[in-house]
């Protein structure tokens, strides 16, 4: 009995786990997604929609019959109805009719690559690149006939492959979920696409702005400039007002300027010199202002 007990702790947890029942998780469908897996997938927008998903989405939600699919024909009215629990009934020829499936093939001689077949393609089945010639990948091809519409040089033509057998008879589920799983991959590519597009453009513009202000920035030092300028100018206007109401109080005094006649050419050359240094920095006073007498010292004595 003691060597049991001892046991007795190694047997319990298997004793305990087998013991438990085996819980199996499944996950169910909603009715969209049944009503998705049995259409054709060629995303063709025949029935109104622009693609196969938002057209189960809108059949689930009571927004659109379920006979408005040309690929799938009347046996895919069927198929639908089974699921729905509603009576069959015709093909809605409004959206198209039951037909062969159509294979796309580009005239290579008039393709001019402009990419409009490629950009419409919702399964990216046709190969090329700008201004080069463009080819369709038959085994990859829904004939849809989306690439038809855009290509501005009529270079495609939508050429039945399957004989007398049309819908499902010409459509196998096979295609069917590789065409879901091609235009699920583009869907999201695309927009992957959009989002890196949208952050460039993003950063192109926060560039810009930065770039804005750092140009925007040496206009506070230019200010500083233009105010040192000022002050320069206006220091030296105070100066030349001081020695003139000196030379004002000396010639009441008596004691006029000297050495104003007769100057040596060189002299008057410094003389004529500062004076156009003066008129350059706006320091010159109207012309009604200043003495007419040319032996006037402030007409001719350098500052």
């Amino acid at each position: 009995m003691r060597r049991f007990c001892c046991c007795l702790p190694v047997f319990l947890p298997a004793l305990f786990a087998t013991a438990q029942p085996h819980v199996t998780a499944t996950v169910s469908k909603t009715l969209a997604e049944r009503i998705e897996d049995l259409l054709p997938q060629t995303q063709c927008t025949k029935c109104g929609y622009p693609a196969c998903r938002p057209y189960a989405d809108a059949i689930a939600a009571g927004e659109a019959r379920y006979n408005q699919c040309p690929p799938g024909g009347q046996e895919g009215v069927a198929r639908l109805a089974a699921l729905l629990g509603q009576p069959e009934i015709a093909l809605d020829v409004t959206h198209g009719v039951e037909r062969a499936r159509p294979l796309a093939v580009i005239d290579e001689n008039v393709c001019i690559g402009c990419t409009l077949c490629m950009q419409a393609c919702p399964v990216d089945a046709i190969a090329g690149a700008a201004k080069q010639m463009h080819t369709v990948i038959d085994a990859l091809c829904t004939g849809c006939d989306l690439c038809v519409p855009p290509c501005p040089v009529d270079c495609i033509a939508m050429i039945p492959v399957t004989g007398d057998a049309t819908g499902w008879d010409a459509w196998s589920q096979e295609q069917a979920d590789a065409a879901r799983t091609r235009h699920d991959q583009r869907v999201a590519r695309v927009a992957r696409e959009r989002r890196e597009a949208e952050a460039k453009a993003s950063a192109r513009q926060a560039s810009r702005t930065a770039q804005a202000s750092v140009a925007a920035a040496p206009a506070a030092p230019a200010a500083s400039i233009d105010d040192a300028e000022a002050k320069k100018r206006a220091i030296i206007q105070a100066a030349l007002e001081r020695a003139r109401k000196k030379k004002e109080d000396m010639a009441k005094l008596g004691a006029g300027p000297k050495n104003t006649e007769h100057v040596s050419a060189a002299v008057q050359a410094q003389i004529d010199a500062a004076e156009a240094r003066r008129k350059r920095l706006g320091l010159v006073q109207d012309k009604s202002d200043e003495s007419g007498d040319p032996n006037d010292s402030d007409s001719h004595t350098p500052r």
